[in-house]
C-alpha cells in the first residue's frame, strides 16, 4: 500500500524534506519518498510499505536519478526483509525496474548480499533484516560523502579549465539533492561554484519530455538562491553560438568500460555542440555508476519510455495515474506514434572529463577509468 502526505513546519508552511528516508512508525517500517512527479507544485511524500509499491514509484519516476535509485533499491530490499516478504523476489523486481541506471541493481545486490550473509551466519531473519538495513544506510551515507567530494573536485576542475571565474554553466535534466544522498552530482558542482562566488549563470535545459530541468533543477536552483535561467532544449545551440556557455555539466546513469556515458536523452547533442564550440563537456558521477562489465556504449541497454509522455503533457500536480494514457493534455493527433528513449549515449571522445569522488579522468579512456576503479578498490580494502 502507499499513502501520500505533506509535511509542514511549525510556522505552517511546507518544510524542506529529504528525497528519501527510512521511518519506523508503530504500524511497521516504511520507506518514505519525496514524490518527484508532484514537484514543483506540491511537496508530497509517498509512503512505501512493500517492494511492489517501490517498484511502481521507480517506474513512474516518483523516485529517480542514478545514485538515489541505488539507495532506494537497497532500502527496498531492507523493507522486504523487515516486513517478512520474500527478499529474493523483491530484489529481482527492484533490480529490473529500470534497466539503464546501473546504481539501482548495485544497491539492491549490496543489501541482498548483506541479508544473505547474516542469514547464513546466524539463521536469524530479524538480524538478517537488520543487516540489509545497515547496508542501505551505509550506502546512503557513502553517497552523501561522495557527493561532497565530487563537488569539490568538480569545482577545482572548473577553476582550472576556466581560470577567469564567473562560470556560465549549462546543465541537463536534474542532478541535485533530488537524485542523491547528498547535494547531488553535476548540480552539486554548480552549487559549490555558487557558494564560492564563481557561478555567473546556471543555464537549465527544460529536459523534454518530462521536464526534469524545468520542474526539478529550477526548483533546486531557486531554493538555493542561484542565478539561473531556463531554456528549451532546442535553444541550446543558439546559446552556444552566442558564446554564453563556458562549460557543460551533466550526470550519468551508466558509464561503460570504454568511458561511454549514458545520461538523460538530450545529453549527446549537447556534447556535439560543446565539441564544435570548444566548450568543456564534463560528466559528474560516483564510481557506483561506472560499469566495467558493460564493454562500450553500444552495449548499454537504453530504456524506452511510453509514447504518451511525448504525445501528452501532464501537469505536475495531476500525475498520470498508473502510467495510463489519457491523463494528460494531448499535444499530437490521436494515434500518433512517438520515439521516446529515456537516455542517449555520449562516446568518450566527446567527454572532456569524468569527475568522481575518487578522482578525475581526463582524457577519458577505458584504461584510465579501469585504473581509477582499481585504485579505489585498493583504498577501500585497506579499511
Amino acid at each position: 500500500m502507499a499513502d501520500q502526505y505533506v509535511q509542514s513546519g511549525e510556522d505552517g508552511r511546507p518544510k524542506e524534506i529529504p528525497a528519501i528516508r527510512w521511518d519506523e512508525p508503530p504500524e511497521g517500517p516504511v520507506l518514505v519518498l519525496l514524490d518527484q512527479t508532484r514537484l514543483p507544485a506540491e511537496e508530497v511524500e509517498l509512503v512505501c510499505t512493500d517492494a511492489p509499491v517501490l517498484v511502481e514509484a521507480i517506474r513512474s519516476l516518483a523516485v529517480r536519478g542514478a545514485p538515489l535509485l541505488g539507495i532506494a533499491g537497497a532500502y527496498g530490499v531492507a523493507l522486504a526483509a523487515a516486513r517478512g516478504f520474500d527478499v529474493d523476489d523483491a530484489a529481482e523486481a527492484l533490480a529490473g525496474a529500470r534497466p539503464t541506471a546501473v546504481n539501482l541493481a548495485v544497491g539492491v545486490r549490496r543489501a541482498q548480499a548483506a541479508y544473505r550473509a547474516e542469514l547464513a551466519r546466524s539463521g536469524d531473519a530479524e538480524r538478517a533484516a537488520a543487516a540489509a538495513l545497515g547496508a542501505a544506510r551505509a550506502l546512503h551515507e557513502e553517497d552523501a560523502e561522495a557527493s561532497a567530494r565530487m563537488a569539490a573536485r568538480g569545482l577545482a576542475l572548473l577553476d582550472e579549465l576556466l581560470p577567469g571565474g564567473g562560470h556560465r554553466v549549462l546543465t541537463h535534466c536534474n542532478t541535485g539533492a533530488l537524485v542523491s544522498g547528498g547535494e547531488g552530482t553535476a548540480f552539486a558542482v554548480a552549487l559549490a561554484a555558487h557558494r564560492a562566488g564563481q557561478l555567473r549563470r546556471l543555464w537549465v535545459d527544460e529536459t523534454r519530455p518530462l521536464l526534469q530541468g524545468a520542474r526539478l533543477t529550477a526548483y533546486e536552483a531557486a531554493r538555493n538562491g542561484m542565478a539561473y535561467t531556463l531554456l528549451t532544449d532546442n535553444a541550446a545551440g543558439s546559446l552556444f553560438a552566442a558564446g554564453e556557455v563556458d562549460a557543460v555539466l551533466i550526470g550519468a546513469d551508466r558509464i561503460a568500460a570504454d568511458g561511454s556515458v549514458a545520461n538523460k536523452v538530450g545529453s549527446y547533442p549537447l556534447a556535439v555542440l560543446a565539441r564544435y564550440h570548444h566548450v568543456p563537456f564534463i560528466v559528474v558521477a560516483p564510481l557506483t555508476t561506472v560499469d566495467l562489465e558493460t564493454a562500450d556504449g553500444a552495449s548499454i541497454e537504453v530504456e524506452q519510455r511510453p509514447g504518451f509522455e511525448v504525445t501528452e503533457i501532464a501537469a505536475p500536480q495531476v500525475p498520470v495515474a498508473g502510467g495510463e494514457p489519457g491523463g494528460g493534455i494531448p499535444v499530437a493527433p490521436l494515434g500518433t506514434q512517438a520515439y521516446n528513449p529515456a537516455f542517449d549515449v555520449t562516446p568518450p571522445e566527446l567527454v572532456t572529463a569524468i569527475v568522481t569522488e575518487e578522482g578525475v579522468v581526463s582524457p577519458v579512456t577505458g584504461e584510465a577509468l579501469a585504473e581509477l576503479c582499481a585504485r579505489s578498490r585498493q583504498v577501500t580494502q585497506t579499511f
